[in-house]
């Protein structure tokens, strides 16, 4: 008897299931929106200098004759871009002589200007304030706002090496509520910092945990569902992320100050942490690490929430001992992580299918950044790339279990990389054209998301599982910071970085056809299980 044996006895999708199901995607939605946060936290409204014509009213008082405010405006600020107000530079003094009708360019040109010494007025018709209106990241400081979202993906990547290696060593449950706990502090903290440095700082820790609660919550998942019902586990937790974008659009239209938002997205994981010391431990860990007692503890737990009274009397210590001698013989070995990379059968597993998270993470940014010529309401496009992605994620539920996880995988790559490249085919005048193959390929690209969170935890044994979602998890987050990156060679051509946005994914589709197919097979549990596949 294996362990999937034993799963089916006390049930692999009854009533445990779902409950579990729903207690770990609702933490999965707003550990959604903590990574969308910064379009919304750090929106940069229109702004120009503070200048005493307009904003103090004592100097307002001595302007000569009834003048209004776009006339006060135009003598003290010059023009920028798009003939507005210029958002950096003010004139040293006010330049009367640009009331003339008959005044000419010449006139502003030369006029003496200096950056906003006395910092800026900000646009807070959508929202009241950001990170950009309190530490005033614009101008010479711009460069600080990406540089926030540069330290969250880094986040990303550090808590996915750190926890995918500690929830094999020390459980999936323990690992989640510490993420749940981090989470709900570091976010709480983030929206009383009192400087950008800090609240950086904050970001960072903030990520960290929501690498380790996105890994341990598709682990937990998996490891509690039969073969049969995994990909609708897996495609119910992927759907968790598409409905955090719409519930991220829904609270930053309801909330417009940014300190009650970052609150807002953080307070519902105090919650998490109480109720997840309920969930159960992976059984299958516990047993195949030698928690034997703790691990049968757990699988009568199952068999009673279940309803499955006969068979939670038929578990007994003996019974699980004899049935699963084998695994808990070989699991008891002593595992490396090294081995991902030394041992034959698991070497070119972890090799593919990290080239699957790399491109799945850098073609997701390329898609988002184009999806922006959508329009300018960020509200609705938040909204838009959730939608988009709910009927491609359900519809790959249906290709795991039809046409098996390689094809699925490799097909939902390729198809994301050739709608890339055929928008460089397209001129930029069919902008609906553009913008239809830039939905198709970002629905691509969910459909990829899900299928590699199926493939990759089933790809590999129980004990080195974490660990190699964990490398998979980093590889999505080095493609997700060299994304942005790519935007840089635009300057030489405007098709080049289509065309490396779209060669990345359909590489990576064709190397995914290398990979072997798990469909209906049982979760390999040892290193020996992987190799006699």
């Amino acid at each position: 008897m294996t362990f999937a044996e034993l799963l089916d006895r006390v049930g692999g999708l009854g009533r445990f299931q779902v409950l579990q199901m729903v207690a770990l995607v609702v933490p999965i939605m707003w550990v959604t929106t903590h990574g969308m946060l910064e379009n919304f936290a750090g929106a940069i409204p229109s702004h120009r200098c503070w200048v005493p014509l307009l904003d103090n009213n004592t100097t307002q008082a001595s302007a000569p004759g009834p003048l209004g405010p776009e006339a006060l405006l135009t003598v003290s600020i010059p023009p920028g871009p798009n003939r507005k107000p210029h958002p950096c530079l003010r004139f040293h003094h006010p330049q009367w002589q640009l009331l003339d009708p008959n005044a000419t360019a010449t006139n502003w040109s030369e006029a003496a200007t200096e950056p906003c010494m006395d910092g800026w007025v900000y646009d807070r018709s959508t929202f009241v304030s950001t990170i950009v209106t309190q530490w005033d990241l614009v101008c010479d400081s711009q460069a600080l706002r990406p540089m926030a979202q540069s330290i969250y993906l880094a986040g990303i990547l550090v808590g996915a090496a750190v926890c995918g290696h500690a929830s094999d060593r020390f459980g999936r449950r323990l690992v989640l509520t510490w993420n749940y706990l981090q989470l709900a502090l570091a976010g709480t903290a983030a929206a009383f910092a009192p400087t950008f440095s800090v609240y950086c700082l904050l970001r960072f820790l903030l990520a960290f945990a929501v690498a380790g609660i996105m890994m341990n919550t598709a682990t937990l998942m998996m490891e509690w569902t039969s073969s049969a019902a995994r990909p609708l586990a897996m495609t119910l937790n992927s759907l968790g992320f598409s409905f955090g974008h719409a519930l991220m659009a829904t609270v930053a239209y309801t909330v417009r100050d940014w300190p009650m938002l970052q609150l807002a997205v953080s307070a519902p994981f105090f919650l998490s942490f109480l109720y997840s010391w309920w969930l159960a431990e992976s059984a299958r860990w516990l047993l195949i690490t030698g928690r034997v007692a703790r691990g049968l503890q757990e699988l009568q737990k199952v068999a009673n929430i279940n309803r499955k009274k006969a068979e939670r009397e038929e578990l007994t210590m003996e019974g699980v001992l004899s049935a699963m001698q084998e695994e808990l013989s070989a699991g008891q070995a002593r595992v490396n992580v090294s081995a991902l990379l030394l041992t034959p059968g698991l070497r070119q597993r972890t090799c593919l299918s990290t080239l699957c998270w790399f491109a799945f993470g850098f073609t997701f940014y390329g898609l988002a950044m184009d999806l922006q010529a959508l329009g300018s309401n960020i509200f609705l496009l938040q909204v838009l790339i959730g939608v988009v992605d709910i009927p491609a994620k359900i519809g790959t539920l249906l290709l795991l279990n039809h046409l098996g996880r390689r094809p699925s995988q490799a097909g939902s790559l390729v198809l994301a990389g050739l709608c890339i490249l055929a928008n460089t085919l397209v001129p930029y005048e069919m902008g609906a054209l553009r913008s239809a193959l830039a939905v198709l390929g970002l629905g691509a690209v969910g459909a990829a998301f899900t299928c590699i969170s199926v493939y990759s935890g089933e790809l590999f044994p129980t004990v080195l599982r974490m660990t190699a979602v964990g490398l998979g998890q980093m590889a999505a987050r080095m493609g997700a910071i060299l994304g942005p990156l790519v935007r840089l060679m635009g300057r030489l051509s405007p098709s080049l970085p289509l065309l490396v946005y779209g060669t990345v994914p359909l590489l990576a589709g064709l190397a995914a056809l290398l990979l072997p197919e798990t469909r209906s097979m049982p979760l390999p549990d040892t290193i020996q299980d992987v190799q006699s596949q």
